[in-house]
């Protein structure tokens, strides 16, 4: 038997998801190689274990796991020689300016799971792993990194066995000191090297992207990376109904950082297509957990203040569907079943072909699942979802869900800022980015559910949107092509890694 299929069978023989999760990373301790092979070729089959949904699973138990991290902690204890414990704690094969992203998270809103503290390091993990398998970054120029600032977790505080610092989270000055002085590092050691901010909890996110996004290439993906693909799947789903996106009028359940992401970038699409500003903000409306996000309230986080229209306020998910009448309904709330067959039915009733995207994650948290989306509208509903759900038979058709995965764009977007060496990466190449996913897909595939490309053409997919980001940076003064290079995706294909058999070891033991 082959090396490559005996990891294949080694994979398929673990019987639960957190079992093929553990054997994947002990794989990619002990074979590096055979690991980026084994997920480069197998991608659709395999993504889901090492990334949404069992990579939720995987951050609450971390501390239990029999793996070895891949990345670089750096604590609160380490404010002062946050350069020093960088440089010493990353894998041997990483040299000064040769990163070419790294992914950060301080843990604290996790998927749709909350605080989890130093188990965070999971997902920066899982993020940065897709960068090679969808983009082709090398892994040796990847690096996962979890601040761990202390948890409010109190489980984990009590956990005899919880590795992370324990204590309460670091707040304020401290904390916005620690995250300055590691940007800074970032910028000094490696210098090209794009950084992505990954769960951050609102009350930082938000702030920590406006301060850093003008002064060094980075972006946060809950924000900007759940936009970009949102909107793409909304694009997409438009060309199913075959309406306009001038037309819609889009409610959101959940006005955090991923939802108020996505509308502002719908809203900038909407400018794009001549409306005013205010015009384009006017199409998009939000529920939190107090109600409908309204000028009358007076309770209003600062991030969600520009959506808060002059309308009536309403208590309820259902009361809103029929004051608002939308014809898109996005979850971004992590309220399982929130979606209920009243509030589905509604939808249909208003509209001939309703969208509906319950994108929270992991799948216990999505807002309704596909079965309920198709059956309570008997077949009309246009969906997407942020986890992945089965296709299923209905009307004698097999429909298939589309799952918008971030993985769709944001490796592509932060390989082609590296490439283009681009100082900042902009709104507009997030727009450029949906927009170009969007019509990835035929006909007769929208008419299937399918919004997007199959995931197994996502080197693909990855490619032609790296290509064409990189020509917009360049085309907007943003960014340039290296010396020598005359034709972007000719670079892109030369770029991409392929796995060897020398890899190196990918973590200090």
């Amino acid at each position: 038997m082959s090396v490559a299929l005996a990891a294949l069978t080694g994979f398929r023989g673990a019987s639960k998801a957190i079992d093929k999760y553990v054997f994947l990373r002990q794989l990619q301790q002990q074979d590096a190689a055979s690991f980026y092979r084994l997920l480069m070729t197998n991608s659709m089959e395999i993504m889901p274990y090492v990334y949404t949904p069992t990579v939720g699973e995987a951050c609450q138990t971390y501390h239990t796991l029999p793996i070895t991290t891949q990345g670089v902690y750096i604590t609160a204890d380490d404010a002062g020689s946050v350069g020093a414990a960088l440089r010493h704690r990353s894998p041997a094969h990483v040299t000064a300016g040769d990163l070419k992203v790294a992914v950060v998270t301080d843990g604290e809103r996790i998927l749709g799971l909350g605080d989890l503290g130093a188990g965070g390091m999971g997902i920066a993990e899982g993020k940065i792993l897709l960068y090679t398998v969808c983009a082709g970054v090398a892994p040796t120029q990847c690096l996962p990194v979890c601040l761990d600032v202390g948890t409010n977790n109190k489980e984990l505080l009590d956990d005899p066995g919880y590795k992370g610092l324990r204590r309460e989270r670091l707040r304020g000055a401290a904390y916005d000191a620690l995250v300055d002085e590691f940007m800074a590092e970032m910028r000094s050691w490696q210098p090209r090297c794009l950084v992505q901010f990954e769960d951050f909890g609102n009350t930082n996110a938000f702030r920590i992207l406006e301060k850093y996004r003008r002064v060094q290439p980075c972006f946060n993906d809950d924000i900007q990376g759940t936009a970009c693909v949102a909107l793409a799947g909304l694009l997409s789903g438009l060309r199913a109904t075959g309406q306009d996106l001038t037309e819609q009028r889009v409610l959101f359940l959940g006005a955090g950082e991923a939802g108020v992401g996505i509308g502002e970038l719908i809203a900038m699409a909407l400018e794009k297509k001549g409306l005013s500003h205010a015009d384009a903000m006017q199409r998009c409306y939000f529920m939190d957990s107090k109600g409908l996000v309204c000028k009358s309230r007076q309770d209003l986080q600062p991030h969600k203040v520009a959506f808060a229209h002059d309308v009536p306020f309403q208590a309820d998910l259902v009361s809103t569907i029929r004051a608002i009448r939308p014809t898109i309904l996005v979850g971004v709330s992590t309220l399982a079943g929130a979606f209920t067959e009243e509030v589905v039915k509604l939808m249909a009733e208003l509209n001939p072909r309703p969208i509906i995207m319950p994108l929270s994650n992991p799948t216990s948290k999505a807002e309704c699942t596909f079965e309920q989306a198709v059956s309570w509208t008997d077949g009309k509903v246009v969906f997407a979802s942020g986890s992945p759900f089965p296709p299923l038979q209905h009307g004698g058709r097999t429909l298939y869900p589309a799952q918008a995965n971030n993985a769709y764009v944001f490796p592509a977007l932060g390989h082609a800022a590296v490439l283009a060496g681009a100082a900042e990466v902009s709104d507009d190449m997030f727009l450029a980015a949906a927009e170009s996913l969007s019509t990835m897909t035929t006909a007769a595939e929208l008419e299937e559910g399918k919004l997007f490309p199959d995931f197994n053409s996502i080197q693909h997919v990855s490619a032609e949107i790296t290509a064409q980001v990189a020509g917009l940076m360049e085309a907007a003064g943003q960014g340039a092509k290296p010396p020598g290079v005359t034709d972007w995706r000719q670079y892109v294909a030369d770029e991409f890694y392929r796995p060897t058999d020398e890899e190196p070891p990918r973590a200090k033991l």
